[in-house]
């Protein structure tokens, strides 16, 4: 009996398993240890009257993916040419794509791509990045990749499923679009050069950028970071942005240490303060208000100051225990320390709580001057008219540890670093604060209104250098070259919500360019985090990414001028990030310096910089995957990973899987956290904003499957040692009895060993 399958355009048609075969077939071609037979045996597809072709490609794409595995990695290309074959159809109605022009000028018909494009170029333009583009690249996707390439960052209609485009379309304009206002005779030169690029993975782009640039919405900067001060019209104003901010695709992270606690006198009296709580659920409200346009959902982390009077509640603010009144669980929270909670800590004494409208300027001093907190902060303690709370080092440290532990998402500042080892001068432009992901290190002020053009809002523009993909350090040069000049005109070509973040990104032009594939750029020079083996390549690497990221904002500002408020910065005194970096990095890394900062120091200080900073290593969770690399700077977890997203779950397999297999070191494999947080310092050292760096516990390698508040504390404290700015998440694996794994016996730090605690 013959069956009838309904096309993409309603027609009936015969079934044609000769076709399929043909596909199949096609997309096998050159692969290594996958059958066509396997999957057509194993796809078990039940034809019906009127069944859909697009039903019947999803299923054998799936039974390919299914297939997925150590020995069999190759599926994973065989699945994703399958997956292009089918997207292509979705978005052209034929495996061809079109014209690229005649793509463009369709897609501005609709509303879909930003009608400049045809306006900054020619069709002779369009005629050469036409030729240029090579479209086969689509084929080095892994299914994971293209899967979230699909999900997340090409231009589709979220409600009805209709796609307009496939990714070398989106690569092409995201470069024509970055490069539009650069002068005719060089610009299709940087194009070219920025579409190869990213096509072939050496520089990795954020979401903000992928899903946005070329379209009409011009909000790119992932990282937004909003400061608020301590009364009701600010408190709305930091409302109001984040809501602006989330729903244009941006991280957020907030500054909401400075509000009084609970109890505070409000106008001389007249009335008490209800706290903290209650604004951080007004804020928690702003951030879920949107879902930023179905790329992702709306996520942001709150900081405060360990020493806040209500630091006991806002601590427990994530844990399940507790109804709804004294919880605000959907925000992640960053708490600020410094040196002197840490000698408090060590030397067994106590933590002093204060409200910080109780103590005139000791707030602004925790980060923009530590000699004066200290001096502000004793003095409080002796006053006796000056409200607080006296509480155990030891028993605060619990609680930090504990909640960290159990939640995973309370993060680590440490406020004197990021001012101390900073891209700007503390007394000018003080760091308060980070972002979402922990990287990011910028000055903020909080707007004291919505219309507020004093205040500051920090926007962070990003990418990443695929350091798999790099055959020597010397092609870091002209691919710094490349992402300073696309990043830098990204600040001119996006649209600004709020006039705070406007002023502020056009004046400091932040930008934080990071790495991804770490761990398959180790184990493919057969290094380990674990045992210093990779100390001195890494020495080497991340000191010539900053230099030549250095190197290239050099130039442009000779071409252009340095950034307004370059001189709040510490580059503008010559002060460079290897020259106020934490010493007690040279004890397990003595290597010295390879390229000629002396030089870089005396250009940097006679023509500037365009721009404030140059990078940061953030976690790359979703842009790794569109590479087929690993996370950030993160050991895998398993030689294949097992990715949630939206549409299901994904295999990713580790790149070079099956010459380098015994090379790799998981995640879960390494006993204790000392070789890779001697890794971040290192990688610190040259920096000049912070790291999404995490801790990561088995309790399988621990005595009764338990891990001591000991060992949590001594990592700590080594990270405070080395110089780290930042701690993300804390990871525990088998997430069964996690609470119970980690332990929270204050005694514990009783046994701190002396030379942990030696900060």
């Amino acid at each position: 009996m013959q069956v009838n399958v309904m096309k993409r355009n309603g027609s009936l048609e015969p079934v044609m398993l000769d076709k399929i075969h043909r596909v199949l077939t096609w997309a096998a071609e050159g692969l290594e240890g996958v059958s066509v037979s396997q999957v057509e045996l194993k796809s078990h597809i039940q034809l019906y009257e009127g069944m859909k072709t697009a039903d019947i490609q999803a299923i054998i794409i799936k039974t390919a993916a299914d297939l997925i595995t150590e020995d069999t990695p190759d599926y994973q290309y065989m699945a994703a040419r399958l997956a292009v074959f089918h997207l292509r159809k979705l978005a052209y109605g034929q495996f061809e794509p079109p014209h690229l022009y005649d793509h463009v000028k369709h897609l501005i018909e609709l509303g879909k791509y930003d009608e400049h494009l045809l306006k900054d170029y020619s069709q002779d333009e369009f005629d050469q990045m036409n030729r240029h583009m090579d479209h086969w690249r689509d084929m080095n996707f892994t299914y994971a990749a293209i899967n979230q390439m699909q999900g997340k960052y090409l231009v589709q209609n979220r409600v009805t499923g209709q796609m307009y485009e496939t990714p070398q379309m989106l690569y092409m304009l995201v470069s024509a679009a970055l490069f539009a206002n650069y002068e005719s005779t060089r610009r299709m030169d940087y194009v070219l050069q920025f579409y190869d690029a990213v096509s072939q993975f050496k520089i990795s782009l954020p979401t903000p950028i992928m899903a946005g640039v070329r379209t009409p919405t011009r909000q790119f900067s992932s990282c937004v970071l909003i400061d608020t001060d301590d009364s009701l019209d600010s408190i709305n104003a930091s409302a109001s942005s984040i809501v602006k901010y989330v729903s244009q695709r941006a991280g957020i992270g907030i500054n909401a240490g400075k509000i009084r606690a609970l109890g505070s006198e409000i106008r001389g009296g007249e009335a008490l303060h209800t706290g903290c709580i209650p604004f951080y659920k007004h804020f928690q409200t702003a951030v879920k208000s949107c879902s930023q346009g179905g790329v992702r959902g709306g996520a942001a982390t709150l900081f405060y100051p360990l020493w806040h009077l209500e630091v006991e509640s806002l601590l427990v603010l994530k844990n399940n225990r507790g109804v709804d009144e004294n919880r605000v669980r959907h925000l992640d929270y960053g708490v600020q320390l410094n040196k002197l909670m840490y000698q408090r800590l060590i030397e067994q004494q106590e933590i002093t709580l204060f409200s910080p409208s109780d103590v005139p300027g000791m707030y602004e001093a925790f980060f923009a001057d530590q000699d004066e907190f200290q001096r502000l902060y004793c003095e409080a303690e002796k006053d006796d008219t000056i409200r607080k709370k006296r509480i155990s080092a030891t028993a605060l440290f619990s609680l930090l540890m504990q909640e960290r532990a159990q939640t995973g998402r309370v993060y680590i500042q440490h406020v004197d670093h990021c001012n101390t080892h900073s891209a700007f001068d503390p007394k000018y432009a003080p760091i308060k604060q980070s972002n979402l992901c922990m990287e990011i290190t910028l000055p903020t002020k909080p707007l004291s209104d919505i219309f507020d053009e004093t205040g500051e809002i920090a926007l962070c523009t990003l990418s990443a250098f695929n350091l798999g993909a790099l055959e020597s350090l010397d092609e870091l040069e002209s691919l710094a070259d490349l992402a300073v000049r696309a990043l830098d005109n990204l600040l001119d070509y996006q649209n600004y919500p709020l006039k705070a973040a406007k002023i502020s990104s056009e004046n400091r032009r932040s930008l934080g360019v990071g790495v991804i594939n770490f761990a398959y750029y180790l184990a493919k020079h057969q290094l380990k985090y674990s045992d210093g083996s990779a100390n001195e390549l890494t020495h080497k690497t991340f000191e010539a990414i900053q230099y030549y990221l250095l190197k290239a904002s050099n130039q442009l500002a000779k071409e252009k001028g340095a950034c307004g408020l370059f001189n709040e910065t510490s580059y503008a005194k010559g002060i460079l990030p290897i020259d106020s970096y934490k010493k007690a990095v040279d004890e397990f890394c003595p290597h010295k310096l390879n390229l000629d900062w002396e030089y870089l120091r005396e250009s940097i200080k006679k023509h500037g910089l365009r721009n404030s900073t140059l990078s940061a290593i953030m976690p790359s969770e979703t842009s790794s995957q569109i590479s087929n690399a690993t996370n950030g700077i993160e050991p895998p977890r398993g030689l294949i990973s097992i990715k949630q997203s939206k549409d299901g779950v994904l295999k990713q397999v580790v790149p070079e899987i099956e010459k380098l297999k015994d090379q790799y070191e998981l995640l879960w494999e390494i006993d204790n956290n000392e070789g890779y947080l001697q890794l971040c310092a290192i990688i610190q050292k040259f920096i000049d904003q912070s790291i999404s760096a995490n801790t990561n516990y088995n309790p399988e390698k621990f005595p009764e499957h338990k891990v001591p508040v000991k060992t949590l504390l001594s990592d700590l404290l080594i990270a405070y040692k080395y110089g780290l700015k930042t701690l993300y998440y804390h990871n525990t694996k088998d997430n069964a009895d996690q609470a119970k794994k980690s332990a929270t016996d204050s005694q514990a730090f009783d046994e701190c060993e002396s030379g942990a605690c030696k900060i």
